[in-house]
């Protein structure tokens, strides 16, 4: 079954992973056949912080040919142009890619090569847009394609920002333009998530699977909290009980975004898998 068909049909797990700074994809397969049985869909992300990794959607292929897991590549709008990225949506398909999530992408200033020209010809609401267009088998100029692909566009959500109500403007627009589903930068309490739906008028137009993060010392926490929301609380137990306190408020999240009915999760293991089957391993494999 399609990850499209699952989304709102119980509670649906994704986690992401990073493609390596190099040309072999073995580390990264090796991730994926872990989360294997685990979760209903392996992100990959493009270029994060804007440092150099494999292509997200080659790679993407690579895990789904060789593990059968679904992949959600990520595909910024930082380094390609908008020949490119049409190009790349199309090539997508035709390797079996069938979900995307779309970004702006971190500007290059902020990784390993400061000296990178950006382009950002538009952002994800113009991505969006642009899947749409080609799923009607339409290019950007108007022109006809030999052959429609059925891509489903994700979008990323901040559930933890500073001004909601700016947030839940630039996630309508992300929607209004096609969005078939969110997935959210990390929750640290139901209450972040709730507060979210609110500021959307009570209820999100697409499911968003929300993210959910184990964080591993206070030093980590600090600096996740310099974009979304950290309990203090939190920090304090971190603070005593180390990284403990972090994989047990990740369950406790977890325990609590499917006793609310939300839709999913995206966990967000930060090169270390096998912290999400520690986190999993007291819920059981599946959480529905």
């Amino acid at each position: 079954m399609r990850l499209t068909d699952k989304l709102g049909h119980g509670f649906v797990l994704t986690a992401e992973v990073d493609p390596p700074r190099g040309a072999d994809p073995a580390p990264t397969l090796k991730q994926a056949l872990i989360l294997r049985g685990y979760v209903d869909a392996v992100n990959v992300s493009d270029a994060p912080m804007a440092n150099l990794r494999m292509n997200s959607i080659m790679l993407a292929h690579l895990i789904q040919h060789h593990t059968g897991v679904e992949v959600i590549p990520h595909l910024t709008a930082r380094d390609r142009n908008v020949i490119a990225l049409q190009a790349d949506l199309l090539g997508a398909w035709a390797l079996g890619v069938k979900n995307v999530l779309v970004l702006g992408g971190d500007p290059p200033e902020r990784g390993d090569h400061p000296r990178a020209r950006p382009v950002y010809e538009f952002g994800a609401v113009g991505l969006v847009e642009t899947i749409a267009r080609l799923n009607r088998g339409e290019n950007l100029s108007g022109g006809s394609l030999e052959g429609a692909p059925d891509l489903t566009a994700g979008v990323a959500v901040n559930p933890g920002a500073a001004d909601l109500a700016a947030e839940a403007e630039k996630f309508w627009a992300k929607v209004e333009a096609g969005a078939r589903f969110a997935q959210s930068q990390p929750v640290f309490c139901p209450e972040t998530a709730a507060a979210f739906l609110d500021a959307l008028g009570g209820k999100s137009p697409v499911p968003i699977l929300w993210g959910v993060l184990p964080l591993r010392s206070v030093k980590m926490a600090r600096n996740v909290a310099r974009w979304t929301r950290v309990p203090e609380a939190l920090v304090a137990d971190l603070e005593r009980e180390g990284r403990a306190a972090g994989m047990r408020a990740a369950q406790d999240v977890l325990r609590a975004l499917h006793a609310a009915g939300m839709d999913g999760a995206h966990l967000y293991p930060l090169g270390r898998v096998e912290l999400l089957k520690e986190m999993l391993k007291p819920l059981g494999a599946r959480l529905g």
